[in-house]
């Protein structure tokens, strides 16, 4: 029986990973056809998945970092259902913070049979603005400036990590966002540090900022830290104990609204978008995804 095509779009950053290469090879081997595309400027991800549906791929391999992974997210969002590829997740990024809440293998063969073969399963996606996506996170606030300043060597040297160093050196930018926040059953007004709205859990390298986010059950996970204490509230998230933290306000919405005086940016999955006022929703079971059978971000 013929194997269906799989459409593997490597980030051009990732597409030397020797592993990677052995690990198509041995697939091909197995009889899985296998094509390969690399991106190389912004608008390559959605070509490509055009192609996938042209030449009736049943999957799309997403094969970089949290950003990669929320371009072809979105490009398969806006398909028709009855067209859709499956999407397949290959970390090759920096922080790689979906991949790693997912429980995606960091090790190049099982990642890459994982997303060829493993169980597809419904997942949701965040809309804002009725135009921009994101399938892990958004952030606000001095989390985001942290995560869009970060130097690239620093990134490259340090990993996940190098989030929270750059965050200490930059202690002097620190200010909050006056903003209000609304949605069914909430409201919140006041000055934010960060603000972390949640379909995964963690972002800015492994900062949990939503520890409790999953990506079937129709909801954002919603935290806004409103202590002046930033550096405990870091050096905790990093830790993974923040999940009690007094500082911290948390919702659980099927949308949210927000709105400030003054031009605020929120980063969605590294695309930053900036405005005064941002209303979020999920679109429930928006695409199909293939995780591992113990992945933590299902309901």
């Amino acid at each position: 029986m013929e194997q269906p095509i799989t459409l593997v779009i490597l980030n051009g950053k990732g597409a030397g990973n020797e592993d990677l290469r052995e690990a198509i090879f041995t697939l091909r081997k197995e009889g899985y056809p296998i094509e390969i595309r690399v991106t190389w400027e912004h608008g390559d991800g959605e070509r490509y998945v055009r192609e996938a549906v042209a030449i009736q791929a049943e999957t799309v391999v997403a094969g970089g970092g949290d950003g990669t992974i929320n371009e072809i997210a979105t490009a398969l969002a806006k398909l028709d259902a009855s067209q859709r590829p499956v999407l397949g997740i290959i970390p090759l990024g920096t922080a790689n913070d979906f991949a790693t809440s997912a429980g995606i293998p960091q090790e190049m063969e099982n990642a890459l049979r994982l997303a060829i073969v493993g169980k597809a399963t419904p997942i949701d996606l965040a809309r804002v603005n009725q135009t921009h996506y994101f399938i892990n996170m958004a952030t606000g606030g001095f989390g985001t400036r942290i995560t869009t300043e970060t130097p690239e060597k620093l990134k490259s040297a340090l990993g996940g990590v190098s989030y929270f160093i750059h965050g200490l050196m930059r202690m002097d930018t620190l200010k909050a966002d006056s903003c209000e926040l609304s949605g069914p059953d909430f409201r919140w007004d006041g000055d934010a540090l960060v603000i972390g709205i949640g379909n995964g859990r963690q972002a800015g390298g492994g900062q949990r900022l939503c520890p409790a986010a999953l990506i079937n059950d129709g909801k954002i996970e919603v935290s806004i830290v409103t202590s002046k204490e930033i550096l405990p509230t870091l050096l905790n998230s990093v830790i993974g104990g923040d999940d009690d933290n007094p500082n911290i306000i948390r919702a659980s919405l099927p949308w949210l609204d927000i709105t400030a005086p003054h031009e605020m940016t929120f980063n969605l999955d590294g695309e930053p978008l900036s405005g005064k006022s941002f209303h979020i929703e999920v679109m429930p079971a928006a695409i199909a995804c293939r995780l591992p059978p113990s992945c933590e971000l299902l309901a």
